[in-house]
């Protein structure tokens, strides 16, 4: 094996850093305030996050109804997504939520970053990001493939927020792939994951389901052997949950070969900064749905 291949070599604890350090800097999208004023001025409602929440992350697919936006997002109860989504685009279109969505972001990273906007730092972390993203195979994988069919910005930070998406949409579609395979539907895949410690079942309500259907799913997995009567896992049900973050930084991997292990560890370096700025501005809730850092 040459030396460039060993540098090639990315191992999967790479990726699950790196998606560690990027997924902040996407989910600024759902939760700043200058994104929500931008949503405000297209006629959504600023009252509630889920509002503009999924207009703006479905924008890249087009002008779909809400089913298929449901499928594509999975977790959520598809009546949700339909209260939220149905009337999505009578107000507008995709075209111009995907350009409000990124105004939001440039006018919310100039706040966050302040004078880090101009690092050097920056540009040099969102050309490496860029090459990571340009480098993911979308087959297979709508988010990132809509994601990735957008032009790119000029501007370094927003180049970095947009290939920020496409790896984390990336990973996303890999990790529903990861949880078909495993036999979990959308709400078993929630319950699953809180039987796990993951989140608390509170944070998982977020997403839809009612009472009925989330006992309804805790009684199928128990019937498999993954959940105990209280809710917690089985060790069967947290072998299979530890199968499918393998599975899922398994299939992240792709991109960040692109980069290899000396350039996804100076990627990491050069998101420091950036990573702290969001995490310590408070704007994102202290725990997630997606488990990082506990899984």
């Amino acid at each position: 094996m040459s030396e460039n291949q060993v540098d090639r070599q990315v191992e999967p604890a790479q990726a699950r850093r790196l998606w560690h350090l990027l997924e902040p800097l996407h989910a600024v999208l759902y939760y700043a305030p200058e994104v929500f004023e931008e949503a405000g001025a297209l006629g959504y409602s600023a009252e509630d996050r889920w509002a503009s929440y999924f207009p703006f992350r479905a924008a890249p697919l087009g002008p779909v109804g809400s089913q298929a936006v449901a499928s594509a997002f999975y977790g959520f109860r598809p009546a949700m997504v339909a209260r939220y989504f149905d009337d999505a685009w009578k107000a507008t279109g995709p075209e111009v939520a995907l350009a409000a969505r990124l105004r939001g972001i440039d006018r919310a990273y100039r706040t966050l970053f302040g004078d880090l906007i101009d690092r050097p730092e920056l540009a040099e972390a969102a050309a490496l990001a860029r090459s990571a993203a340009e480098a993911a195979d979308t087959a297979g994988r709508p988010l990132a493939a809509a994601n990735a069919a957008l032009e790119w910005p000029a501007e370094p930070h927003l180049q970095l927020w947009q290939a920020a998406t496409i790896l984390r949409e990336h990973r996303g579609d890999g990790h529903l792939a990861a949880l078909l395979l495993a036999g979990l539907d959308p709400v078993e895949s929630l319950v699953s994951f809180a039987a796990i410690g993951a989140a608390s079942v509170e944070r998982f309500e977020s997403r839809g389901w009612t009472p009925e259907e989330w006992a309804a799913a805790r009684d199928r997995l128990a019937a498999r052997g993954l959940i105990e009567a209280d809710g917690t896992a089985t060790e069967a049900g947290r072998d299979l949950r530890r199968r499918i973050e393998q599975d899922t930084d398994r299939l992240a991997l792709g991109p960040w070969r692109a980069l290899g292990s000396e350039g996804a560890e100076r990627l990491a370096a050069l998101l420091g900064d950036y990573w702290v700025a969001v995490i310590g501005s408070g704007l994102l809730p202290s725990e997630s749905t997606l488990g990082i850092g506990k899984v």
